[in-house]
């Protein structure tokens, strides 16, 4: 069921909450593409680094090769913001006055500790990835954080995209109003021969980058946002185990996802208890069959996969291996 989603898509969100096993499942659906000669690209944007953990070796920002087919990369928040306030007060100080520079900095170092920062920053990588992975590989999986920051990530490009929408249409006023000034300060034709029209020209240059960057962001998030919501290509993976706070906060999840426009197509339940093992197991697995029944009336409509608990830990390709078979069997 979901090598057969993955197969059926470019890009796949593995969420849940925290310790259900997300980046297990979502690098053991990522390697199963792989075997069957995809080219995979898989995602962190957890700060935990637990991709590096399971492959038992270090990954960073830019794709590094995992396995045959197979890159993976982390997005390291902090990083992610140092290097997107870089961009921008670069940008900044390319559009603005040279006498106005040590204010953009100062601006720039309140600003890096703002609400939100990190998000912004993170979409923006995720935006970035996107735009490229999709012509480079035939599947981009993100293993994400867990629930509450990837329900706050996914309505992020919808929000992004209004907010710069905004700031263009008052730019474009900004501009507006300003020519009028322009216009009515002193005779224009006096002014060229008196002073030349540098000045001006300098101006109108700044109002065109600066209507530039905001455009190009505008596209970035649009189109992330029609991505993401984009059913044919897109789908989101909730993973969870057979307990109360997992379902629980799966089917808020859903819900959160849903009112985002965000298509949720599978349901993994992992460590599920092996049948005839003992009584115990039985036990701890007629409580499981409880949990699931809640999960089944709240959400009726997702397939679901069950994947039973492992007697030894998840590390290294070849138990990856062993789990992606699992996966497609």
């Amino acid at each position: 069921m979901l090598l057969e989603l993955a197969r059926s898509k470019k890009i796949l969100f593995f969420g849940g909450k925290g310790g259900v096993g997300k980046t297990t499942i979502s690098a053991a659906t990522a390697l199963a593409r792989a075997n069957e000669g995809a080219k995979v690209l898989l995602v962190s944007t957890d700060p935990a680094h637990n991709l590096g953990h399971l492959f038992d070796r270090k990954i960073g920002s830019k794709p590094v090769r995992l396995a045959a087919g197979l890159d993976g990369l982390e997005l390291d928040p902090a990083e992610t913001v140092k290097l997107h306030m870089a961009e921008i007060t670069n940008s900044l100080h390319r559009l603005m006055p040279i006498n106005l520079r040590s204010e953009v900095d100062k601006h720039m170092a309140l600003s890096k500790d703002a609400p939100g920062m990190q998000e912004a920053a993170i979409l923006e990588r995720i935006a970035e990835v996107v735009e490229q992975g999709v012509k480079d590989y035939d599947l981009i999986v993100f293993d994400t954080a867990p629930s509450g920051h990837t329900a706050r990530l996914m309505v992020l490009p919808e929000m992004m995209s209004a907010w710069t929408e905004g700031l263009i249409q008052r730019r474009e006023k900004a501009d507006k109003f300003a020519e009028i000034v322009r216009g009515m300060g002193r005779d224009s034709s006096v002014e060229d021969k008196v002073f030349g029209n540098d000045a001006q020209d300098e101006d109108k240059s700044r109002e065109s980058g600066i209507r530039s960057l905001l455009n190009r962001r505008r596209l970035r998030f649009t189109t992330l946002r029609d991505t993401i919501s984009d059913t044919s290509q897109t789908s989101f993976v909730i993973v969870l185990a057979a307990e109360r706070l997992p379902v629980l906060e799966t089917i808020e999840l859903q819900e959160q996802l849903r009112k985002a426009k965000i298509s949720v197509d599978c349901l993994v339940v992992n460590k599920r208890s092996p049948i005839g093992e003992g009584d115990f197991l039985e036990e701890r697995r007629a409580q499981e069959e409880a949990h699931m029944a809640t999960l089944t009336k709240a959400l009726p409509k997702i397939p679901r996969q069950d994947l039973y608990l492992l007697a030894q830990d998840i590390v290294g390709l070849d138990a990856l291996n062993s789990m992606a078979g699992r996966i497609g069997s």
